[in-house]
């Protein structure tokens, strides 16, 4: 199979990396800094906690998406607010009818995807992944992918799991948009963390840290079961039973694990786009703004993810971008308690 990745950040770089240690025809398209980058040096990874023990590959880096005639899969790894750009470029250049997988945070890309391509799996990414350097990236686990597809396409799931397989944990279900929804309350932690500035600074106060954090998250959970999703279980991400407990059990009988799964915590997407690329433009709003449309569809109220993304949205869009302490943001998150 002739496999095309189109945007080679974190995950799009792992699974470059990991498809061309196993299979020969493996092309990788970004934008021209990245790809000299890659053509030169090549992608180096490395899992978290054995950062010594780097493992570079080699990888083959296209210039115009149509050097790959026909190919196979297209694996779409950009950003949800990147897609339908990237989106319209695919359907211009490549020929012959591909897989296309997209590989985005959220559900937006369940809508946005079959409005171009026939043939649509849906990848969650259930583990985490981060940028070290260009060229070299760093993971949590290899693995798993989740695949699935809004309806049909049994054979390509299959066809596609068995070719992930050879190289990185894949899994297939049919329930998509559960899995979608799961990962997605592990996201809301992304803007708070990207708030306050976590990797960045110090944090100054555990307790508001892990109140806000685990709070916002059980509100996740309880948007989601309103808007009728089921739980789907994976081995690399917390359950929700372990979120409930984060979020209402006493501290003395939940620090010790909060502790051990804040030290496996990276960079998170958002922040490498909001402090470490300084950008303006994040998955704030495909995220987070979309948490808050279903829970004022079915009447949760979501005072911690209101004021959360309120806030976001004030200081993302400064010139530049200054973390709040989490001192500050629960005195916001306090006003819309009361």
């Amino acid at each position: 199979m002739k496999t095309l990745i189109i945007g080679v950040g974190a995950i799009g770089g792992c699974l470059g990396g990991w498809l061309s240690e196993v299979h020969d025809e493996v092309y990788l398209y970004d934008v021209p800094e990245v790809a000299e980058t890659l053509e030169e040096k090549g992608i180096t990874l490395f899992l978290q906690g054995a950062e010594d023990d780097k493992k570079n590959v080699k990888v083959k880096v296209i210039s115009d998406l149509g050097e790959v005639p026909e190919p196979d899969i297209v694996a779409i790894a950009v950003k949800n607010y990147n897609l339908e750009e990237v989106c319209e470029l695919v359907k211009e250049k490549v020929l012959g009818d591909p897989i296309v997988l997209g590989f985005q945070n959220g559900i937006i890309n369940q809508s946005i995807l079959p409005k171009y391509f026939d043939r649509v799996i849906f990848t969650i990414i259930e583990f985490n992944a981060w940028i070290e350097e260009p060229g070299v990236i760093g993971y949590q686990n290899k693995g798993p992918f989740v695949l699935g597809a809004l309806e049909g396409m049994e054979e390509e799931l299959k066809q596609v799991k068995d070719y992930f397989s050879a190289a990185v944990a894949t899994e297939v279900t049919n329930r998509v948009r559960d899995a979608a929804y799961c990962k997605m309350v592990i996201n809301l932690t992304n803007s708070f963390t990207t708030l306050v500035g976590f990797k960045y600074r110090e944090i100054e106060s555990m307790p508001l840290f892990k109140k806000i954090l685990s709070t916002s998250m059980y509100e996740g959970v309880q948007i989601v079961k309103a808007a009728g999703v089921t739980e789907y279980k994976v081995e690399t991400m917390p359950g929700w039973g372990k979120i409930r407990a984060s979020a209402t059990l006493p501290d003395f009988i939940t620090n010790g694990i909060f502790k051990k799964n804040l030290e496996k915590m990276v960079l998170s997407s958002m922040a490498q786009d909001i402090i470490q690329r300084k950008s303006h433009i994040s998955e704030l709003d495909t995220l987070v703004g979309h948490f808050i449309e279903l829970a004022n569809k079915h009447g949760i109220p979501a005072p911690y993810n209101k004021t959360i993304y309120g806030l976001c949205k004030r200081e993302f869009g400064k010139p530049v971008f200054s973390p709040m302490t989490e001192t500050a943001v629960w005195k916001e998150i306090e006003k819309a308690l009361k």
